[in-house]
């Protein structure tokens, strides 16, 4: 069978095209086609003459990710797969511009990104993962369309709060943790603390979650507020924004169940047996993960998430480990959540992260670690089909041998340190302190006594 490669860079309506052989050369030039009926046909009956004079050929093609734009090309090349000796990928985009990077091309148009795509399937054939029509399309757009939600409440929130701070400012000290329930409801009927300050607190305490002590309080703080605002325009835009806060969290509570009843992914009821997560984080994390054959060990796993620690220095600065957190922060914001539940309502998390406090760890790193745990868990869970158990956890870490430091020098330098090398003075400085360092070790261990000279 001979190898083909299909390149296409997706643009807004359209796509530009290019197939090449193994050895990079063009065997169609680039055209472009719309993002049709049309289009989509003039493909399918483009594909079939290349076919057609070339019987031995496989065709291999690839879209990158786009944000979505590439959804229409990818399913039809998707539905080509059934009477066409055609195979289809989604690339990273990150892959790809490396890869023409490299490449050190100094014009980009759409012609040469298409190029590019079908050069990367060439060159690392073995980062591409051809897959058939995604399963997971609809359940994505449906938690996509939460967190746009999400982000528009968080937004109003943010909103709120500026204009509660000149309104009634007084308010802000129930609101150090999020803004309850009975507070939006309170907006909507006393907005500024003008209005508040005349309401009596048999009216207010009629809202839900409001005692009568907390009414009188409300109201004697609204009495004496220094709130600048006092404007009915100012009181109607707070009413409005908290309204609008109050339709959007209900909005997000009706989406985040119907996409709970209608998940289609069967990991999700056993990630859900890990205390401390729930419907909306399991589905979040096995769309991220897919599936776990995916990654050939959970080392894998914790550098697609992020989580793999990372080492850095430059030759005499500074230098340290950190969480690398490369990729999309998407995975690891839901894993910061699912860690934050974990150390309050899971045993096992809660002391892995009371014990590495205690050791004099910083709590975010911690709080990091504890994330890299749940996560090495979670791959063991959906590796071996196994609900969670903590038993199974303590047995390992009994089977682990215990590893004997040993240093080594794995700098592989031939050469002695010489004085008369234009290094730095940090370096140099640090040159002599290991010179000196040696030294003391080399006199206690008695490597520079003589040794007598036997009779």
């Amino acid at each position: 069978m001979q190898p083909y490669y299909l390149g296409i860079d997706v643009s807004k309506g359209y796509a530009d095209f290019v197939i090449l052989d193994a050895a990079k050369n063009p065997v169609i030039q680039n055209f472009q086609l719309d993002d049709t009926f049309q289009g989509h046909c003039f493909l399918y009956e483009k594909l079939q003459t290349f076919f057609k004079e070339r019987s031995e050929a496989v065709l291999y093609a690839a879209v990158e990710s786009t944000g979505g734009y590439e959804n229409n090309w990818f399913s039809s090349l998707v539905k080509f797969q059934d009477s066409l000796k055609l195979k289809t990928a989604r690339l990273n985009p990150t892959g790809v511009h490396a890869n023409g990077k490299a490449g050190m091309a100094r014009i980009i148009t759409d012609k040469i990104s298409a190029h590019n795509i079908a050069e990367y399937l060439i060159s690392h054939p073995e980062k591409v993962n051809y897959e058939h029509q995604d399963s997971l399309a609809s359940l994505r757009k449906q938690w996509s369309f939460i967190q746009m939600l999400t982000k528009q409440c968080t937004q109003l929130l943010n909103q709120l709060e500026a204009l509660i701070y000149s309104a009634n400012p007084e308010m802000l000290i129930f609101c150090r943790d999020g803004v309850p329930g009975w507070v939006l409801h309170l907006y909507k009927r006393y907005p500024t603390a003008a209005l508040l300050a005349k309401a009596r607190p048999s009216s207010v305490a009629k809202i839900p979650f409001i005692s009568i002590e907390r009414a009188q309080l409300l109201v004697e703080n609204a009495q004496k507020s220094v709130a600048s605002a006092t404007d009915s325009i100012t009181g109607q835009l707070i009413t409005a924004t908290a309204k609008q806060i109050m339709h959007l969290k209900e909005t997000i509570k009706m989406q985040t169940a119907i996409i709970a009843q209608n998940c289609p992914v069967p990991e999700v009821a056993l990630l859900k047996t890990f205390s401390g997560i729930k419907d909306y984080s399991a589905i979040g994390l096995m769309l991220e993960i897919q599936t776990v054959q995916r990654f050939s060990s959970v080392k894998k796993l914790a550098s697609f998430f992020g989580l793999h620690p990372v080492f850095k220095t430059s030759g005499d600065g500074s230098a340290g480990f950190h969480m690398s957190k490369t990729g999309r922060k998407e995975p690891r914001r839901i894993l910061f959540m699912v860690a934050l539940t974990a150390i309050r309502t899971n045993a096992l998390i809660r002391n892995l992260y009371q014990e590495h406090v205690a050791k004099g760890m910083c709590k975010m790193a911690a709080l990091g670690l504890c994330m890299h745990k749940i996560l090495r868990i979670i791959y063991g869970m959906l590796k071996h089909n196994k609900a969670f158990d903590s038993a199974v956890d303590i047995a390992n870490r009994q089977k682990m041998p215990v590893k004997q430091k040993c240093r080594q020098d794995k700098n592989r330098r031939f050469q002695a340190f010489d004085a008369k090398a234009p290094v730095s003075r940090r370096q140099n400085l640090k040159r002599r302190e290991r010179e000196s360092s040696q030294n003391v070790n080399n006199v206690q261990s008695g490597i520079d006594t003589l040794v007598p000279i036997p009779v």
